[in-house]
């Protein structure tokens, strides 16, 4: 489905309608869609839990009217919490997907995966963890293409994977650059996203001593001419940042024969590369030196930029979700509905970001609340 020149609220309505509602015809007063409407545009409005949304929506009832019935009202702030807890997460998860992919068919050149936790799930009572979310994010973009939950007793490699595939399976990461950090070093995951069609760009884990220590001792050794090799330095608000990347292309050895059991191999590796960053602070210095192993034979400068490029999805994602959508201070504790309401965020986000203009993402949430034709703008309804 291509998103061409049908309004945003369109296609987020039909993505809704797939979602299996599992209550009998009979009894169901408030539909699924009516019922997402209603958390996305509060979401939207810079509304932060279901209190809000039910009360927000209730004073702009006619303008959810515009878009779908709502026969019956809205739920109640106790049903608006069981119906959310209600829907299929891993079903919901696919559906943003797809929507992701209607909003911006084609593939992004850049994909940052990683994780967070959303702390304020964390339900000790009830012996249920925080929930941790691996996400995809376009980093030139800046939107959301995916998400993952890491299941109860589950580990972060095989949720990595199972993103990989889902993203795949849409032609997401097509030709992309796929960057992701220490967690995922190693040749399933490199493999997984050549078999996708795109390149990768992996860390190398401080835990993978012998793999480390090898390509530090390669790029200490290589004479400058053998090497691709960019400096850059960044100022501003006191802060000094110098920035050295080391690129080498001349990987056979690291391909060759076994010299001990268990050693890394990385399929279609092209590029070793060493970032190193000296920063000068109120008086201090602070260096840092980070490994990659990549498929992908880019340069100094080309590897540098990616690099940053993934390090947007601290800023543009997690700190947005944390400080704008207070996701943290988020307390819902229920088995789908912490994982569901993450997803809720998500496409909040990628549509108030769509709608792109002068103001933050802070006020455009707060001109939404107060604006509705704003926020009929932002849904491009």
């Amino acid at each position: 489905m291509e998103l061409g020149d049908r309004p945003r609220l369109r296609v987020l309505s039909d993505h809704f309608a797939l979602l299996e509602d599992d209550r009998e015809p009979w009894r169901v007063a408030h539909p699924l869609p009516e019922v997402l409407l209603l958390v996305v545009c509060g979401t939207i409005g810079a509304c932060d839990d279901f209190d809000e949304i039910v009360e927000r929506g209730e004073d702009n009832l006619d303008f959810l009217r515009r878009f779908l019935p709502y026969h019956h009202g809205l739920p109640s702030t106790r049903w608006l919490r069981i119906l959310m807890n209600r829907i299929d997460a891993e079903l919901f998860s696919e559906i943003f997907v797809s929507w992701a992919t209607a909003l911006r068919p084609e593939a992004p050149a850049l994909v940052a995966l990683d994780g967070k936790t959303s702390r304020g799930s964390l339900d000790r009572g009830g012996g249920r963890a925080a929930l941790h979310l691996v996400s995809a994010f376009a980093t030139r973009e800046r939107l959301v293409i995916g998400q993952e939950a890491v299941a109860d007793g589950g580990s972060g490699q095989a949720t990595i994977l199972s993103l990989l595939e889902r993203l795949a399976g849409k032609g997401r990461l097509d030709g992309a650059l796929v960057t992701i950090d220490a967690v995922a070093c190693n040749a399933a995951t490199a493999r997984r996203i050549l078999d996708a069609g795109a390149d990768y760009c992996l860390a190398v884990e401080p835990n993978q001593p012998g793999l480390l220590r090898e390509i530090e001792t390669f790029l200490d050794d290589a004479p400058a001419e053998r090497l691709s090799i960019d400096q850059a330095v960044d100022k501003g608000h006191g802060r000094v940042e110098e920035r050295r990347v080391l690129v080498s292309t001349e990987v056979d050895w690291l391909d060759g024969d076994r010299r001990f059991p268990g050693e890394y191999r990385f399929p279609g590796l092209a590029a070793i590369a060493r970032v190193e960053t000296t920063i000068f602070e109120k008086g201090r210095e602070s260096r840092q030196a980070r490994h990659y192993v990549s498929s992908r034979p880019l340069d100094a400068a080309a590897f540098g930029e990616a690099i940053r490029a993934h390090w947007q999805i601290e800023n543009a994602l997690h700190w947005v979700l944390d400080v704008t959508f207070k996701e943290d201070a988020a307390k819902t504790r229920s088995p789908n509905g912490p994982k569901n309401m993450a997803v809720v965020r998500h496409f909040a986000l990628d549509l108030v970001r769509a709608a792109a203009d002068d103001r933050s993402m802070k006020l455009r949430r707060k001109k939404a609340h107060r604006d509705p034709g704003y926020l009929a703008r932002i849904l491009n309804a």
